[in-house]
């Protein structure tokens, strides 16, 4: 070898060969990166493949070898008809209704009776750039409903059937460094896994994670609470470390605990320690935090734990964990404990959807929802019945509420195991998460052996993920076997419809065991409806209990109160929700259970609560006082206050007073009179609160108030806006149903309206209507050049050219045939001027000329591998029948294997959104508002007819 070239392969072998083989770290240490915006949106379907875009019907399938996606799986597929829009993303909210659909999803147009809007196809374009080449790259979804199969770049990643937990792939050698790359994903929601509205689509937040080889994994950390006195609190730190590379690491663990305000307070480090290539092994240590300032649900001091990775002096990593500083404990006489001291539970069960918005709930929703349920005394939230999303732990960590967190189906197999563990490995940091929840109401097998080994299995297994929390599951029957009898908590669903079976029973036959109540005082309940009306389906907001058998809302919590033994209970439910509408069925569309409505708006049982759960003096009277016609009939009027003694006034006269016992109300029967209704509230003998109810006249003018006055210009947050009328005096009318439409300016759009009333069959969402006709079925005729018009006329009889594509394009076609015209129809509907519209033209000629309705469009344009588009001129086009005609030099291939393009695309129409509306109940609705991303001043406006309108003004603001 010459010299020269001997030095250049020196150089290659010892700096560049390396560099290829064995990559550096890169100075990006880790990167979490939201790719929630500018998704493309559109429907499949579950068994036309003409309909699903033809995905899945190559020789070659997706399954059959790797990079063969295709159809809206293939990376250049054509998606720029498809809807723009950004995640969160619930379908399923903004179909409209059907007597045919799913009770228990609210009776919206989606499952097996509804092909047409059951699949959903996500598309995503995404650049990634060469600077990254050596980091691994991963895609992580939070929550897709439901079995989302996933491609990258046409790779297959995977399906992943339920819609709860979260899911990653690793796309790091699929990626195309320094140029575009292509996310598919395909959700199938034809089937339900819950009895409750589940929503469809990805509907949580999709993540780019980029990392160095050498990292901490997904959830690989876990930092718990081992022992707490005044002076100090004992931490156990577990960190797992992966190596994803192709060469052997000698590293260092550093792990320093910092407080609130970012002040280092404890560090420890692990060193010498060694990974070989494709290894993970977790290490553990402990550090002694001195004068700690606890987590508590008063306090909810948040601490957080920063672990760093060095290979030799190089950092590779960085990861932060956040938790808090806190013990739990349950004793099977004495309750729950939280920090050494006695806790009462007194929590509600939820699903994960709200009123407008679905199961797609912006951020910022999950602390509206959790701080409203504080506001009347809650201290505890049951995940029902399946994890929830990251951001709703977050918030009950930063506000202070307790947390079973529950697994969505109890199995011992790996598929459930699996999913147990990932909840648990994913969750365990948040402090608010007390218990586990393993299963609810698995009638199947709740009271038998088979329960009951199958809940020692999964206990004993989840220990070996988490020992610092008890494991529970809502039990409704059958106390004496199964179940019951295996689990650390007991949670009693309902227990009085056992007859003779109580809590007291189960804990003397069971003294070893802890319990609570997971799903105890259910009522039905309409807000602001006072007498039954089975016509309308409406139950009174009275606190009656839905049957002999079972409890009020305060016939629970006097039980569970009165019982040092039982740690609390959980009110079935917090919130109203979509779906499961009990008693009745269409058209009731939500649920009647809730303390609050769809909307959070308050029933009357949440004032019920806030008397004796909260903390502040209570005093409320129900129901209003507007009962024109019933003048001299009996009225059941109730009083809800945690005073000693009220006293009740009708137009200045007392009806008497009255002594409220702990955990009670009061009750005066009261013939209607149109007035004033005042409660005076004593305690210790002197006046402490008064509230008066006022007969209104009617409503003369719109009302408007929200919950914040500024929002952050960041594209998610979210104001919510309550719209009421008001009479001649201001006074609130609570019988309103007027209808509100409503317009918005400003760096703000309206993304959801409510009214929480649970037979509602208004829609919920008022989005543009986009149409896509696909230009197909296409005849074909021989010409001599693309520049012949004579076949481009408009009404030309074709039916006896050739159906399009029938010949081979290869070099032989490409020989013989110089030009040819395509042609075919599409139809417009009547109201087609109404709409923008758009032809997507994909290219099937190497040069062509295009005609619609014999008018030319394009002019000898050339083949274009992203293709081109075109607004159509509305006055060259028709309802019905239009022609298009496309002359081109054809395109041909060389190996059959890799044919040309067939698909001309397709043409738009966009129709613009009908304005936002939605009609008051019980006086009553709600708007959800959120940023566009600008800073500014954001105005919305609400009319009615006869009304004076109202305005209110919210500025968005930049950090």
């Amino acid at each position: 070898m010459k010299k020269p070239y001997y030095i250049l392969f020196l150089l290659f072998f010892f700096f560049i060969y390396p560099a290829l083989v064995f990559p550096q770290f890169t100075s990006n240490i880790r990167e979490h990166i939201t790719i929630d915006q500018d998704w493309r949106f559109a429907f499949g379907h579950p068994f036309d493949t003409s309909k699903d875009f033809n995905t899945g019907t190559g020789y070659f399938s997706y399954l059959a070898k790797t990079t063969y996606g295709d159809g809206a799986a293939a990376s250049d597929f054509d998606d720029r008809s498809w809807r723009k829009l950004d995640l969160p993303h619930d379908w399923a909210v903004e179909q409209g209704f059907s007597e045919k659909a799913s009770y228990s999803h609210g009776f919206k147009r989606i499952g097996r009776a509804f092909p047409e809007t059951s699949i959903g196809w996500y598309r995503k374009k995404i650049t990634i750039p060469q600077s990254d080449l050596g980091r691994r790259i991963h895609i992580a979804f939070d929550g897709v409903f439901r079995n989302a199969i996933v491609w990258f770049n046409g790779h297959y990643l995977g399906t992943h059937p339920s819609g709860y937990l979260g899911f990653e792939y690793d796309v790091t050698d699929y990626v195309n460094y320094g140029g575009e790359n292509t996310i598919a994903v395909r959700a199938d929601a034809m089937m339900e896994e819950g009895w409750f509205y589940e929503g469809a689509g990805i509907y949580r937040h999709v993540w780019l994670n980029k990392t160095n080889s050498l990292h901490v994994p997904a959830d690989g950390t876990f930092v718990s609470t081992t022992k707490l006195s005044n002076a100090s609190a004992q931490l156990a730190s577990k960190v797992a470390v992966v190596n994803e590379g192709s060469k052997s690491y000698q590293f260092k663990i550093v792990q320093t605990v910092l407080d609130a305000v970012g002040k280092s307070i404890a560090t420890t480090t692990i060193d010498n320690l060694q990974l070989k290539p494709m290894e993970t092994k977790e290490y553990e240590t402990n550090l002694t935090i001195d004068n700690p300032k606890l987590w508590s649900v008063d306090q909810p001091y948040l601490h957080k734990m920063v672990t760093t990775i060095y290979a030799g002096n190089v950092l590779t990593d960085t990861q932060t964990t956040i938790f808090g500083i806190r013990t739990v404990y349950f004793d099977a006489s004495k309750g729950f404990f939280l920090n050494g001291k006695h806790l009462k539970i007194k929590g509600t069960n939820n699903h994960q959807d709200h009123a407008g918005v679905g199961v797609a709930m912006p951020d910022a929703l999950q602390d509206f929802r959790i701080a409203t349920l504080k506001s009347f005394g809650s201290n505890a939230y049951r995940c029902s019945h399946n994890p929830p999303t990251p951001e709703l732990l977050e918030a009950c960590d930063r506000l202070g509420m307790l947390v079973i967190d529950e697994t969505r189906l109890m199995g011992i197999a790996s598929t459930q195991l699996s999913e147990l563990k990932r909840m648990m490995l994913r969750d365990r940091n948040h402090p608010s998460i007390i218990s586990w929840s393993i299963a609810n109401e698995e009638w199947g097998i709740e009271g038998d052996i088979k329960g009951a080994r199958m809940a020692r299995t999964i206990q004993d297994y989840a220990k070996t993920i988490d020992t610092t929390r008890g494991i529970t599951a809502g039990i409704s029957g059958n106390w004496d076997n199964g179940i019951a009898t295996a689990v650390d908590v007991i949670g009693y669903n309902y227990i009085k419809h056992g007859g003779k079976e109580t809590t007291d029973k189960h804990h003397r036959e069971f003294p070893h065991l802890a319990s609570w109540g997971t799903e105890e005082g259910s009522t039905f309940a309409t807000r602001g409806i006072y007498f039954e009306d089975n016509e309308k389906q409406f139950k009174p907001a009275y606190d009656f209990p839905q049957s002999p058998i079972a409890h009020s809302i305060e016939q629970g919590w006097k039980h569970y109160d009165a019982r040092d033994y039982l740690a609390g209970m959980f009110i079935w439910t917090g919130f109203d929700y979509r779906g499961e509408p009990t008693p009745y069925q269409w058209p009731a569309t939500g649920s009647y259970f809730g303390m609050l409505d769809q909307c959070g708006f308050y029933k009357d049982d949440a004032w019920y609560l806030k008397s004796w759960w909260g903390t502040e003096p209570v005093l409320h009277l129900l129901p209003h006082w507007n009962w024109k016609g019933k003048e001299g009939q009996l009225i059941d009027v109730w009083a809800y206050s945690n005073c000693d003694v009220v006293e009740l006034f009708l137009n200045k006269k007392s009806l008497g007073k009255k002594t409220m016992e702990k955990n009670g109300h009061l009750e005066w029967k009261v013939k209607y009179q149109a007035g004033t209704l005042e409660a005076i509230g004593y305690k210790n003998g002197k006046k402490t609160l008064t509230q008066t109810v006022k007969t209104t006249s009617d409503a003369v003018a719109l009302g408007l108030q929200s919950n914040v006055k500024t929002i952050q210009a960041n594209g998610t947050d979210i104001a919510l806006i309550t719209v009421d009328t008001k009479d001649k005096s201001g006074l609130f009318v609570p019988t309103s149903e007027d209808e509100v439409a409503f317009s918005i300016s400003g760096p703000a759009k309206i993304i959801g309206v409510g009214n929480g009333k649970p037979t509602a069959t208004e829609p919920d969402q008022f989005l543009e209507k986009i149409t896509v006709v696909p230009i197909s079925n296409l005849k074909e005729k021989i010409v001599n050049s693309i520049s012949e018009a004579s076949e481009t006329v408009d009404n030309l009889d074709i039916s006896n050219w050739d159906n399009a594509f029938k010949d081979s394009r290869d070099t032989i076609f490409e020989k013989k045939v110089k030009a040819l015209v395509y042609r075919t129809d599409f139809e417009l509907p009547e109201n087609f001027k109404e709409s923008k519209i758009t032809f997507f033209y994909n290219s099937i000629g190497k040069s062509q000329s295009i005609y619609i309705n014999g008018k030319q469009i394009a002019n000898a344009i050339p083949e274009n591998k992203k293709g081109d588009s075109f607004i159509l001129d509305k006055a060259t086009l028709r309802s019905g029948k239009n022609s298009i005609v496309i002359v081109a030099e054809p395109l041909t291939y060389k190996y059959n294997w890799n044919p040309v393009n067939t698909n001309p695309g397709t043409i738009q129409l966009i129709s613009p959104a009908a304005t936002w509306k939605r009609t008051l109940f019980s006086g009553l609705a709600q708007v959800i508002l959120q940023s566009t991303g600008d800073a500014g001043q954001i105005t919305l406006t609400a009319t009615s007819k006869g009304l004076k309108k109202a305005i209110i003004q919210i500025n968005a603001i930049k950090n």
